[in-house]
């Protein structure tokens, strides 16, 4: 058993490695840009630019939450980071290792580094394959172990996601939807990555088995020091969960500064001054775009009827 699989939840972040903002980068994106080309036969052709200049970092042990609406551009970026997509322009580092237009690179030997947890944890398994083999996928891929090392180490990962092993000969359509997700979490922490991408891994769960997945993540971050880039459209989740955070709307990244948001959500001190009396540099000029699609998702609480 790997030592960090059996580390104590209190354990930091990677031996040696600063916590949260301080951390050095592990994933980088700057000036990214990606666009498509639509239409064909019977419509005229054009370019849709979907990502203009991303400027993204995550941070080695950190989790860094991309929030926006859908079609803001957030699977492009996934994709993008996974090592996927190759970009227009700009520059994805990873580890150190630099890919783009011009660099083609790609993640290469570093695949095992990045994994990814989907949506839709029924369309991201084989039916017809049983949790073992699912869990057991990456670990043929990425480790020399053999069948019965591999069923060894996936009961060790059901247990990491508070799973019990004896659903290792299940298949999938015999776990609840909760149960199947962090069989998912399971299979992409099987190869011991630097990087996991949440790509909106919690919206099709209820939220009682968002909170527990959210608290087991957290868990297995501080256990293992795996840093997450966690990509949502639900603006309530990420101050809870994220060390920083970016807004992306029409292709373009703001920003949010997470310090000021905490402090903003914790209980007011006795002194409080006026506005007219606060330095002009507290106004953010990001937070209204975090406002401003806070309100889009959000619905509004309807108006009082006129009497």
């Amino acid at each position: 058993m790997h030592p960090a699989d059996t580390a104590p939840s209190v354990v930091p972040n990677r031996p040696g490695a600063p916590d949260g903002t301080d951390a050095p980068p592990l994933l980088e994106l700057r000036g990214v840009t990606r666009s498509y080309r639509t239409g064909g036969w019977f419509s005229p052709r054009q370019v849709r630019e979907v990502l203009r200049g991303v400027d993204l970092t995550v941070r080695e042990g950190g989790c860094t939450g991309v929030v926006g609406p859908s079609g803001a551009g957030k699977s492009t970026l996934c994709r993008i980071a996974l090592g996927l997509e190759q970009p227009d322009g700009g520059m994805v580092r990873f580890m150190g290792r630099t890919w783009g237009r011009d660099v083609r690179h790609g993640l290469g030997k570093d695949r095992r580094h990045v994994q990814v947890v989907f949506q839709n944890s029924v369309n991201a398994v084989n039916p017809r394959l049983t949790v073992e083999r699912i869990i057991g996928e990456p670990l043929e891929n990425f480790t020399p172990l053999n069948r019965r090392q591999r069923r060894a180490r996936a009961g060790e990962l059901l247990e990491q996601v508070h799973l019990s092993p004896a659903l290792l000969d299940r298949l999938p359509h015999r776990l609840s939807g909760g149960q199947l997700q962090r069989v998912c979490i399971a299979r992409a922490l099987a190869p011991r990555p630097r990087l996991i991408l949440l790509d909106e891994a919690l919206s099709s769960l209820d939220m009682l088995v968002q909170a527990r997945v959210l608290d087991l993540l957290a868990e297995l971050r501080r256990a293992t020091g795996t840093a997450y880039l966690f990509v949502t459209h639900d603006v309530r989740l990420v101050p809870l969960f994220c060390d920083e955070a970016a807004v992306l709307t029409q292709g373009r990244v703001a920003p949010v500064d997470m310090h000021a948001r905490r402090q903003a959500r914790a209980p007011q001190a006795s002194y409080q001054p006026d506005a007219h009396h606060a330095a002009p540099h507290q106004a953010a000029p990001h937070q209204a775009a975090y406002d401003a699609l806070r309100a889009a998702i959000l619905p509004a609480m309807p108006a009082s009827a006129p009497r």
